[in-house]
């Protein structure tokens, strides 16, 4: 026998062993015999042509071999409970999965606005949010533990994960400020913004150096006094009067309203872009598309920035 021939349930017991941390667990919790087990493994490691466990005393520890196949071994049977779970989800009624990684630089807001139309569809959907690096949730998104990335820049060439890029939709931005400075950089904006307190967005993010380029080239040189990772962090100092601060121009409205701040001026000069990216080059899983279509059709369209 050799791997070409691999059974899956000899895989599954191996699996269920290194879970369980024994054999006679394992066989408990399968209701089958230890031997039986035992027979299983044997063939398993027969077939990887090296040992899976070395024993320690009384107990079974993975070899690097094992943890290797453990590694490949809980993708497989995790994929495969998640494939499981959408399929009774579709014929059941189930809340379909969604989880969808979010690079930690995207408005809060705009994430949210993005999401939202996957709640929307006649099937229940249960979304699981996590937010993290661009390289790290990417990882995860080639590992299948994400259905779709959200970020604010496409996925470079250079990068060494096959995925495709959607872009969901760009905006130009808008300058806000709390409401007693507001007035006094409004008027002959952009120039007032020349030693104005601002508040940038952190050095990594797409928007931060297309606004730089677009304050050198009209001759501006604001007072910088703060850089945030975090876009909600910003608003809060912004709202508190810190200085003056940047944001996607199709949130403005709900920018005022949540951090009771004012516009002091826009530009259309500097655009910020929002893409899915996804493993798969045609969108299949409903969410996803949802998102991809609510995107380009309400929150980013054209006609709608125009009422």
């Amino acid at each position: 026998m050799s791997l070409r021939d691999l059974n899956y349930n000899h895989l599954y017991y191996f699996w269920r062993v290194a879970k369980e941390g024994g054999v006679a667990r394992a066989a408990a919790a399968l209701h089958l015999t230890p031997q039986t087990i035992s027979g299983q493994l044997r063939i398993l490691e027969t077939a990887a042509g090296a040992k899976l466990f070395a024993r320690t005393g009384r107990r079974l520890v993975l070899t690097d071999t094992g943890r290797l196949a453990f590694d490949y071994a809980d993708d497989i049977f995790r994929i495969g409970a998640e494939m499981k779970e959408a399929l009774e989800g579709r014929a059941g009624g189930r809340p379909l999965p969604f989880t969808v990684g979010v690079v930690d630089v995207v408005p809060k807001i705009i994430a949210y606005r993005l999401l939202e139309p996957a709640l929307r569809l006649p099937q229940p959907v249960r979304i699981v949010g996590r937010e993290g690096k661009l390289d790290a949730l990417l990882a995860d998104l080639a590992g299948h533990k994400l259905d779709m990335v959200l970020a604010d820049s496409p996925l470079g060439a250079a990068a060494n994960v096959r995925a495709f890029n959607h872009l969901l939709g760009e905006c130009g931005i808008v300058f806000f400020a709390a409401h007693k400075l507001a007035p006094s950089y409004r008027r002959r904006f952009p120039k007032t913004l020349h030693g104005a307190p601002m508040l940038l967005p952190a050095a990594n993010t797409a928007v931060c150096g297309a606004l730089m380029q677009w304050l050198d080239r009209h001759d501006i040189r604001p007072r910088v006094v703060g850089e945030f990772d975090d876009s909600a962090l910003m608003k809060a100092f912004g709202q508190a009067g810190a200085g003056v601060f940047v944001a996607p121009s199709v949130i403005e409205h709900e920018i005022m309203r949540q951090y009771d701040v004012q516009p002091v001026g826009r530009t259309d000069e500097v655009r910020e872009r929002f893409y899915a990216i996804s493993a798969e080059r045609k969108l299949r899983h409903p969410a996803v598309v949802a998102v991809n279509d609510a995107a380009r059709l309400e929150l980013f369209s054209t006609r709608r920035r125009k009422r």
